[in-house]
């Protein structure tokens, strides 16, 4: 009996302690917990590189950029028509305010746009540039005074571009390792397509509709495809949202490789617009037909398409940093060798394929270059922290170039050689960059 309540006693300290184990073991389904966790947060370091999705958001990315960027490449258009119509009593240096505060506001507030797209998101960002563009463009239709087209053209057109370039860059370098350079390449050569169809579709409207309407098909049609940008851009990795810290615009420029990358786009884009904006009017000072004139920037930015593409693949293979060098130090080397001895209708035809083909390059491929430095989940603040920092260049070029202009008394000599020079500058910063990176290994894939 007393055996028995012993054996009792032990059966039941045997259930319970079985129990207690179970209960100890309750939580075995943490791998599933933790497998889940990892399929709702993607790890920053794992890059689809391709599928649907990827090349979805690159196809949403060409629509922003063509109505962004591919409208700050036919400023050029502008510098001429509104030398010979409603600013006719300005200057060239003057005049040249518009185009060049246009490509600045694409510039300078890149560093708030990419931030802004880092810490919420593409959306937001991308549904405010688009209504900030198309009411630009809508208030320059109804413009006729110069504080009126700086203010709505300038100013509200080229702050929406901004809000429209930097969110489709960072959101793009999310889905993107091996193949980030090629996917950049192919999303900005929406700026080099706008390039050659946005200034046919303006000089040939003008004449017929008017400048009011023209600027309103044009708004019309970038409504359409800014909607398709607004449905397809968005971000493999979620939204940061860190508190804004303005020491996040600062503190990149304190690594080397990175300064001294700023540093050559700086030199780069202060000479770098110039062709964009002068080249029409120093081929009809040449004698070149208007009608042929009209026709140099539609070419410069067709070939420019390859100039983005192709490189941009090789760079994949052999370094971005390799293929920049190399492609901006040709872009110089062509704007002394050939535009500044250029009188002749073929030879300026010439240059303008030429330096096409090196601006697509060295225009685009810098977001790849500075995603290479590292830091991917905060690419959007870091290139428009680089972009805010060249914008200077973009603002100041222009005038600086169209002042030279004018103290030559309408010779162009003095602005090409400044184009030139301040190219090849930007290319030594550009080498001094990947120097700092790698040394003097020359064969370094960077």
């Amino acid at each position: 009996m007393h055996q028995s309540e012993s054996s009792l006693e032990d059966i039941e300290k045997h259930s319970k302690s079985e129990q207690d184990a179970e209960t100890k073991q309750e939580p075995r389904p943490e791998p599933e917990t933790k497998l889940k966790t990892e399929l709702i947060t993607p790890n920053p370091d794992d890059f689809p590189d391709g599928g649907l999705q990827a090349w979805t958001v690159v196809a949403g990315g060409f629509c922003a950029i063509f109505c962004s960027f591919g409208w700050i490449n036919c400023i050029g258009v502008f510098q001429n028509y509104y030398e010979q119509n409603q600013l006719k009593q300005y200057s060239s240096s003057t005049i040249a305010w518009i185009p060049s505060t246009q490509s600045f506001m694409l510039f300078f507030p890149g560093f708030f746009a990419g931030k802004m797209s880092d810490e919420l998101g593409p959306r937001i960002p991308i549904l405010l540039g688009s209504f900030l563009h198309i009411f630009g463009l809508m208030m320059t239709s109804i413009s006729t005074k110069y504080y009126q087209f700086f203010l709505a053209q300038s100013v509200c057109s080229g702050l929406g571009c901004s809000f429209l370039f930097y969110p489709a860059i960072a959101a793009c370098g999310s889905w993107f390792l091996r193949h980030r350079a090629l996917a950049f390449g192919i999303m900005v050569s929406g700026s080099s397509i706008g390039g050659v169809v946005l200034p046919i579709m303006v000089q040939h409207l003008i004449p017929r509709i008017g400048f009011g309407w023209t600027m309103r098909a044009v708004a019309f049609m970038f409504l359409g495809l800014l909607i398709i940008a607004n449905l397809t851009i968005k971000s493999r990795l979620p939204p940061a949202r860190r508190a804004f810290d303005f020491m996040d615009l600062v503190r990149p420029f304190t690594e080397k490789p990175y300064l001294l990358l700023a540093l050559a786009s700086f030199f780069i884009y202060i000479g770098g617009f110039l062709p964009f904006n002068f080249l029409i009017v120093q081929a009809e000072a040449s004698g070149m037909s208007t009608k042929l004139a009209s026709y140099l920037i539609p070419i410069l930015n067709g070939v420019s398409t390859f100039g983005r593409i192709v490189p941009a693949h090789v760079g994949d293979t052999f370094g971005v940093f390799n293929v920049m060098i190399v492609i901006s130090a040709f872009g110089g080397i062509m704007t002394l060798a050939i535009w500044l001895p250029a009188a002749a209708n073929a030879l300026i035809i010439i240059y303008a394929i030429m330096y096409g083909f090196a601006s697509g390059c060295t225009l685009s491929i810098i977001p790849a270059m500075v995603a290479k430095l590292g830091k991917i989940n905060q690419l959007g603040a870091r290139s428009g922290a680089l972009y805010a920092f060249s914008s200077i260049g973009v603002l100041v070029g222009s005038p600086i170039g169209g002042a030279i202009q004018n103290s030559q008394h309408g010779r162009y000599s003095g602005l090409i050689i400044f184009a030139g020079v301040t190219s090849l500058i930007g290319t030594l910063f550009a080498v001094l960059s990947r120097t700092a990176q790698v040394g003097f290994k020359i064969k370094a894939k960077v």
